[in-house]
């Protein structure tokens, strides 16, 4: 979920940092908004050399001078530690050197000067947010919400961070409050859509839908949505339309592709699905699902030497996909490569100690090795948890 988030949003978080950046330069000019502490404000000589620096920091940061508006402002720091322009413009410099965890500590130094600014308090739930601590990113978002309570900005971050630590329903809730207050803005309404899929409330989905279509009617990322809804309804029918939709309105989106060629899959259309994942990896290259499932497919065409790089391709990206491994161990026996089925095979039930299909290949690539007392073992486990769980699906329906 959080990789979601910062895929679709990062661009929005960098627009707020620049928002907040323009108030503190200008604020760097105005020798009131130091902040040091009245026993221990600099000299005169010093005060000028700390504006000096100010001056220049504010102007490296103007030009994209990132590493002199560093130096100028921790030089401005050893005259005032107490500089809350120093503070805050030296956050926001490493900020956008993609270093917001080492811009935290600053912003909180400038709260211990002037508590309760809201400048301040917004860039630090920034660099929350960016360093991925979403906790601390709501606890200072929640009271700035209710602050500024039609603040699209601090609406929108506290549904993006709130949605990162998968309470979707109070995500929805700010994320609500920022659509009416930028009814138009395509990005709140799709991380608004995301919530109401992880709720499950495809009522309120549908709705969303119906907004981004006035805004887009050719958002691939709304037809992608509305897609996903329909399967987790078992609704195959809609779903494949919606993903044509997404198709046709981005070829490029990812999943687009994968998720239509899953259905057909699913629908025993090998050849449109196969047409569909290849399209997919054509342009993502390394989604493991993508690869893990056109390799089955080939599998399924007697095609075991296509399969087999796909499917270690997938396993290159996620080396405990279970499905992936038993369809390596089941491509390397169709290759007569019992000895190397074994591996794959042991590694999948090291995952999944009940996955009986990968039970009973070991032990058809046993066999094949002459070690049958060892693939008895393995296909009678694959019997038996075969018949616990029958025996469980007859207990589900009795009680019922």
């Amino acid at each position: 979920m959080r990789v979601e988030i910062r895929v679709w949003r990062m661009a929005r978080i960098v627009g707020l940092s620049l928002l907040i950046s323009g108030y503190a330069v200008i604020a760097g000019y105005a020798p009131a908004q130091t902040g040091a502490a009245p026993n221990s404000a600099p000299s005169k000589d010093a005060n000028i050399q700390l504006h000096g620096d100010l001056e220049r920091a504010a102007e490296a940061m103007h030009k994209g001078e990132l590493a002199s508006a560093e130096q100028a402002l921790r030089h401005a720091l050893t005259i005032d530690p107490h500089s809350i322009v120093a503070l805050n413009n030296l956050g926001i410099v490493l900020a956008r050197q993609g270093k917001p965890a080492e811009a935290i500590p600053f912003y909180e130094e400038a709260l211990k000067v002037r508590p309760s600014d809201a400048a301040t308090e917004r860039n630090l739930a920034i660099a929350c947010f960016k360093a991925e601590r979403y906790a601390p990113a709501w606890r200072v978002l929640e009271p700035l919400a209710k602050q500024y309570p039609t603040d699209f900005q601090i609406l929108d971050l506290a549904g993006l961070s709130l949605f990162a630590l998968d309470r979707y329903t109070e995500a929805a809730a700010y994320l609500e409050r920022a659509n009416q207050a930028q009814p138009s803005d395509l990005e709140t309404l799709d991380m608004l859509g995301k919530a109401y899929l992880r709720m499950k409330d495809y009522k309120a989905l549908t709705g969303v839908f119906a907004r981004i279509m006035q805004v887009n009617p050719n958002s691939a990322s709304a037809h992608f949505m509305m897609a996903t809804a329909y399967d987790q309804m078992s609704n195959r029918v809609d779903a494949i339309k919606e993903y044509q939709a997404a198709v046709a309105a981005d070829t490029n989106f990812m999943g687009a592709h994968s998720g239509l060629g899953f259905e057909y899959w699913r629908e025993g259309e090998n050849d449109l699905a196969e047409k569909e994942y290849r399209a997919e990896l054509q342009r993502f290259p390394s989604d493991p699902v993508s690869n893990c499932i056109l390799g089955q497919i080939l599998l399924e065409k007697s095609q075991p030497a296509e399969a087999e790089p796909l499917l270690r391709a997938a396993l290159a990206v996620n080396p405990r996909y279970a499905e992936a491994l038993l369809a390596l161990g089941k491509a390397e026996l169709d290759l007569q490569h019992p000895r190397a089925a074994v591996d794959p095979l042991r590694k999948a039930i090291q995952i999944d100690p009940n996955y009986f299909q990968a039970h009973f290949v070991l032990g058809k690539a046993l066999r094949q090795l002459g070690r049958t007392a060892e693939a008895a073992t393995e296909q009678k486990i694959a019997l038996d948890i075969q018949e616990k769980e029958r025996a469980k699906a007859i207990k589900r329906n009795e009680s019922q």
